[in-house]
């Protein structure tokens, strides 16, 4: 299937801010949101209670009706759109079963909510602007029939064959428990034996989460810990069988928190802003709820505060056993909720013993609750279980510390305070007895007391705690794609960021040819390096600068001899050291040679550098020029010695470059013998026999004159031709066999062969294996 977006309805009997009595409207007032921002699109499902704020009702827009058969009756069943927060949320109207004066809690509710669950399968081919549902998600008890009804009423309409159902386990201790007299009256399924046997929890009573359970293709709960503790009997309230049975459909996903409304720093909820970085308006929080409750204005006292239901699973059974030794210890408590009348009395007496300490507000006030989340210092949270809990994520929210019970998302979430790394966002207990639990809070207020630097790190943990819906998001989006694998993945405003990074590289790739330039920077770079040399450079392109590399490259393609007869015509032109005259030959040799390529493969090379010299002026010149300079420092010094020698040379190179025209065979001999007399005055190489020994008598002039700046041209020819030896490897590998002798500095600062000169003998030797071996 195409790649596009999962269509979930989210079906819930509460969602804030339109009703909430707990953490359901809770989880079904903000993930939705957090759905959509994942990349799906989202219908959110609500009975349309008579509580339901005016404000609310009066922007809901009626988008359809029909009637929904419920055994033997048929029911109407309005639809009134209302997007809020971009999510899309559809009120189900029926006066006879939502107009109450509160949710649920009424002899009828068994009817009340299969109509909600039959209304739910029903709706979905009602959808407003074509939306196709792929994914039903129900939640709780009062939607568990939805599942059931889809399965065995509507999977033969085709628009409900590929409609996979997620049921969601907020609290497993409400399960809708009712007569089996439902079945067929209200349900209309007692014909149908698979499904009584799956929905009957025993002889006379029907179980709506059962069903659910059974028929759901998968399963989810509020927290990994407790998704594991209701496999148990301790905690499974009798459903933990048929949950071991489908455990491999079932997953814990922690719940998350809307830190939008949920936020200290723009809460108008509370007395005063502040953030995790100055918290001053806590403290004045602290005071301000010190006075609303007629407690003692200190802020020496810990506050502690408990925002609950009074009931058993909420750990009162602890609390009151614990108070009177929490409240004479110094710690001040506020209480705020309502519940079973029991605990609602035992803390009333506890504010009458206890006045200025002890504050008990009998009440749902979602204001004053947000308000002792910010003015608390501590929150009190002693669960028997608790499925996940968002109180103890809102305290931290707001810097308050949790102290609770090690269960079900409690353990999930608060991360027991460490003394000695300093780690933690609370305190915690394990065990199920007031005594633990009033050393927690003691070890909370001995921290609060004694150690402020600890104690603030621990806010500081706490209100870093990340608590976000979008984790979440995901492991749903996940869930959902896993039960339509043949749908792909959407994947919301990824092709935006990508263009961004894509663009960066594409210009690093642009730069790449600049290193084809830096040769040719190199140029005028090498003369700056050898200061000296910067001003003879023409002398260097005349003859000298193309011939060094030009003479590293001959021998290495041709043979080595070659390189030097030439060098010794340029050198008389520029009268610089016997080096500068040998490379510099080689230029005006090759030129002239052209000819002879067949005759003798030295002079080819040369003619070849020469051609090759406009191609690779870049590489030679770099060389050459940085060679040159510096032999031409160097032969200055020695100008006296070499002026005879190299004229002699010049003379006697070109008569010896036109006989090595017409003798091709006897000019190779002549140039090998040539080279070991005069290394440096390279003409020999090509001339006769006589122009042989001529040089040779000159050479050894010129030698005992190289040999002196031979050492220091060594230096300064390493570091020129360190550019070029990328560019000349090939050539020098060829011209190993022909320097085989050459010492070692020779061999790297080919393009000014001075190393060579004092070891003419051993360089012609090889040059002449060479040659016997090409002929």
């Amino acid at each position: 299937m195409a790649n596009e977006k999962l269509h979930i309805v989210f079906a819930s009997a509460e969602a804030a801010p339109f009703v909430k009595t707990g953490g359901l409207g809770d989880v079904a007032g903000s993930l939705p949101a957090a759905l959509a921002a994942a990349g799906a699109e989202v219908i959110v499902m609500v009975p349309k209670y008579a509580t339901i704020a005016d404000t609310y009702k009066n922007q809901m827009e009626h988008v359809g009706q029909f009637y929904v058969p419920l055994g033997w009756r048929n029911e109407y069943c309005g639809l009134e759109r209302l997007v809020y927060d971009g999510v899309t949320y559809l009120f189900l109207d029926n006066e006879h079963y939502f107009n109450r004066s509160y949710p649920y809690g009424f002899f009828d509710d068994g009817e009340r909510f299969a109509f909600f669950s039959k209304a739910i399968c029903e709706s979905l081919q009602y959808l407003p602007d074509g939306f196709v549902c792929d994914v039903l998600h129900c939640n709780d008890w009062h939607t568990a029939l939805a599942p059931v009804f889809l399965r065995e009423f509507y999977m033969g309409n085709p628009l409900y064959q590929n409609v996979k159902t997620v049921f969601s386990i907020h609290n497993i201790a409400f399960q809708g428990q009712f007569t089996d007299m439902l079945l067929g009256d209200v349900l209309g399924l007692s014909h149908i034996e698979p499904a009584v046997r799956q929905l009957r929890c025993d002889a006379r009573s029907i179980n709506y989460m059962l069903g659910a359970l059974n028929y759901s293709d998968a399963i989810t709960t509020v927290s990994p810990t407790y998704a594991w503790e209701i496999r148990t009997p301790e905690f499974g309230e009798g459903l933990d069988g048929v949950l071991r049975r489908r455990e491999s459909i079932l997953s814990g996903i922690l719940n998350g928190l809307d830190v939008k409304r949920n936020n200290p720093a723009t809460d108008d909820r509370i007395h005063q802003n502040y953030t995790r970085d100055d918290r001053s308006g806590k403290a004045a929080c602290k005071a301000a709820l010190q006075a609303e409750l007629g407690l003692e204005v200190r802020d020496d006292r810990p506050l502690l505060a408990m925002v609950t239901r009074l009931t058993r699973q909420k750990g009162m059974d602890l609390v009151t056993y614990s108070l009177d030794r929490i409240l004479s210890g110094g710690v001040q408590v506020a209480v705020l909720g309502t519940g079973d009348a029991e605990y609602e009395e035992a803390l009333r007496y506890f504010e009458r013993t206890y006045p200025g300490t002890m504050a008990a507000r009998i009440e749902f006030d979602p204001f004053l609750s947000q308000r002792m989340y910010s003015g608390a210092d501590m929150f009190l949270m002693p669960s028997l279980f608790e499925p996940c809990g968002l109180s103890q994520m809102i305290a931290m929210r707001y810097g308050t510390l949790p102290i609770v019970r090690e269960t079900g998302g409690l353990k999930d979430t608060v991360i027991p305070y460490n003394k000695f790394t300093g780690e933690g966002t609370g305190f915690t207990f394990t065990h199920f007895n007031g005594d633990e639990m009033g050393d927690a809070v003691f070890r909370a207020a001995r921290t609060f007391w004694d150690d402020k630097d600890a104690w603030n790190h621990l806010i500081d943990n706490a209100m870093d705690a990340d608590f976000s819906w979008k984790r979440s998001a995901e492991q749903y989006m996940d869930l959902y794609y896993g039960l339509h694998p043949e749908i792909a993945r959407f994947v919301p405003f990824v092709p935006e960021p990508e263009p961004e990074p894509v663009a960066e590289p594409e210009v690093e790739p642009e730069a790449a040819p600049e290193p084809e330039t830096k040769p040719e920077e190199a140029v005028e770079e090498a003369p700056a390096e050898s200061e000296t040399p910067a001003g003879e450079a023409p002398v260097a392109a005349e003859t000298p600068v193309a011939e060094t590399p030009a003479a590293t490259e001959a021998p290495a393609a041709e043979v080595a001899p070659e390189v030097k007869p030439g060098e010794a015509v340029a050198a008389p032109a520029k009268k610089p050291a016997a080096k500068t005259t040998r490379k510099a030959a080689t230029k005006t040799t090759a030129a002239k040679s052209t000819t002879t390529k067949t005759a003798a493969k030295t002079t080819t090379a040369k003619t070849t550098a020469a051609k090759s010299t406009a191609t690779k002026t870049t590489a030679t010149k770099t060389t050459a020029a940085k060679a040159t300079a510096t032999k031409t420092t160097a032969a200055k010094k020695t100008a006296t010695t070499k002026a005879a020698a190299t004229k002699a040379a010049a003379t006697e190179a070109k008569p010896a470059a036109k006989k090595t025209t017409t003798k091709a065979a006897s000019a190779k001999t002549a140039a090998a013998k040539a080279a070991e007399p005069t290394a440096e005055t390279a003409p020999e190489a090509s001339a006769p026999k006589a122009t042989a020994t001529k040089t040779a008598t000159k050479a050894a002039a010129t030698k005992t004159a190289t040999k002196a700046t031979a050492a220091k041209t060594t230096t300064a020819a390493k570091k020129s031709t360190a550019s070029t030896k990328a560019a000349a490897a090939p050539t020098k590998a060829a011209e190993k066999p022909a320097s085989k002798t050459a010492s070692a500095p020779a061999a790297a600062e080919k393009p000014a062969e001075e190393p060579k000169a004092p070891k003419a003998t051993s360089v012609s030797a090889a040059r002449k294996a060479s040659t016997r071996k090409r002929r």
